[in-house]
């Protein structure tokens, strides 16, 4: 039996964060994450809102990039002091992830990090609280996905939580909060939505109704993102869209080496998350084809890439990502990124091995060893052709 699970409801266009005026409740805790939310004003205005709504609101702020451990149980002391009867997360993924976290200890105070780092292996919730995400930036489509990553910086573990139980019941998809997001972090987290999308399509639980998510998201990053990047303000509208499409698909649908090996190496090398994800796709696609020519033939076939095969159409999809990155500058190799060559064969061994026990690997397309993971980043390092 298989499953396909999004959010009860997901506002989008301009103005959509009106409707948490309309939530049913007496009191919400905002999660939110540095100062840009409260420089911006759309901290302000959601706490407004939200009071309209006739609810007494808590301000839970100072989420950090790759949130903690630390965060998310001193989140979760908040709240059960405050019970609230809605959580909403305002930001970009890092504050949503850690509001997913902070609403499991909320409910469940007596839960381990251990056990539900077990893939669905979250107790029931919705017993105090229900969940609004409303994401700032247009990548990781945290609010409409059943995954959060909480890190034990003591332990050096990520612990990443995989359950239904924690997708959202609401998300609202406001683009004039993407209007803020500066040039650079545009290109990361379109890029970003790309593979998400792009993995979706070969990754074991694809099926007939995450393809269509994932195609659209694909063809509208192929028609927008280089001008939601240049400041068009349209293109922004539809790049939230675009992001949301893919993580509906990758949420249910899964993903593969590709986030294996940018997981990995993003904190290690400093690498923004979509940027890693951006450098890595044309040499990840090079060696699951021979696995899933047919389905990148597909996707090139759906955006209008010319080819009158599926290699042809594989190689034009290729070629249309490597373009891409040109134009968003966005780096070819770990090399041009700026990683340096001992630092890096240093590490090689470490990362190879933990982007092969990552847990998106085991979704992927094509079996990968850990020998061929190190060919696969010497090969993005050097930003030489991978051949199979």
């Amino acid at each position: 039996m298989e499953r396909f699970t999004i959010p009860r409801d997901v506002y989008y266009s301009k103005g959509s964060m009106e409707v948490l005026k309309e939530l049913k409740g007496n009191k919400a805790s905002i999660v939110v994450g540095g100062s840009s939310m409260q420089r911006t004003g759309f901290l302000d205005k959601t706490r407004n809102l939200l009071e309209q709504a006739g609810m007494e609101t808590q301000i839970i702020d100072g989420v950090e990039p790759d949130p903690s451990v630390e965060t998310v149980m001193k989140g979760a002391r908040m709240m059960r002091e405050f019970q609230p009867d809605w959580i909403v997360s305002i930001g970009g993924g890092s504050p949503i992830d850690a509001a997913k976290g902070m609403w499991i200890f909320y409910e469940h105070p007596e839960a381990k990090f251990e056990d539900i780092a077990k893939p669905f292996n979250i107790p029931e919730l919705r017993n105090k609280a229900k969940f609004a995400a409303i994401p700032s930036t247009s990548g990781t489509a945290s609010e409409v996905t059943a995954f959060s990553v909480i890190t034990d910086y003591k332990e050096g573990i990520k612990y990443p939580l995989a359950d239904f139980k924690i997708t959202p019941d609401i998300a609202i998809l406001d683009p004039e909060i993407a209007y803020e997001m500066p040039q650079k972090l545009t290109a990361h987290t379109g890029i970003d939505a790309l593979t998400h999308a792009t993995e979706a399509v070969t990754a074991s639980q694809a099926s007939d109704f995450s393809d269509p998510l994932a195609l659209k998201a694909i063809m509208m990053v192929k028609e927008y993102l280089v001008e939601s990047y240049q400041g068009n303000q349209e293109a922004r509208d539809r790049m939230h869209v675009a992001q949301c499409l893919a993580g509906m698909a990758f949420s249910n649908a899964l993903l593969g080496i590709c986030h294996s090996m940018a997981h990995k190496t993003g904190a290690m090398f400093g690498i923004p998350h979509g940027c890693a994800n951006g450098i890595y796709l044309p040499y990840v696609i090079a060696y699951n084809r021979k696995a899933a020519e047919s389905k990148y033939a597909e996707i090139a076939r759906y955006i209008g890439l010319d080819g009158t095969n599926d290699q042809e159409l594989c190689d034009a999809y290729i070629g249309f990502i490597v373009d891409l990155n040109k134009k968003l500058n966005i780096p070819a190799s770990l090399k041009e990124y700026g990683v340096e060559e001992q630092a890096f064969y240093d590490k090689l061994d470490a990362i190879a091995a933990n982007a092969a026990s990552d847990a998106c690997t085991f979704s992927n397309p094509r079996e990968i060893s850990e020998k061929e993971l190190k060919e696969l980043f010497q090969a993005a390092y050097h930003g030489t052709s991978y051949i199979n």
